[in-house]
């Protein structure tokens, strides 16, 4: 059982009755199935790495042990 990966749907720009920038993803049939605005949905996408860039990133280094407090006196 392999693994596939998930096919990104293809998003459809228009504009909004404001001008708001707008991506909409549509099912099969042909209605819509998500509407987001450019903005968020840009955001989201720039927050994910590809494999590519995470096969390049480099390890996290280990966590220094936490210094406790000095004791009042």
């Amino acid at each position: 059982m392999g693994t596939k990966a998930k096919k990104t749907a293809k998003r459809t720009t228009h504009r909004s009755s404001t001008g708001t920038k707008l991506y909409a993803v549509r099912k099969a049939d042909g209605t819509f199935k998500d509407i987001q605005t450019y903005k968020r949905a840009h955001a989201a996408d720039l927050r994910t790495k590809s494999k590519a860039e995470a096969a390049k990133a480099v390890p996290a280094k280990k966590k220094a042990a936490k210094k406790k407090a000095a004791k009042k006196k």
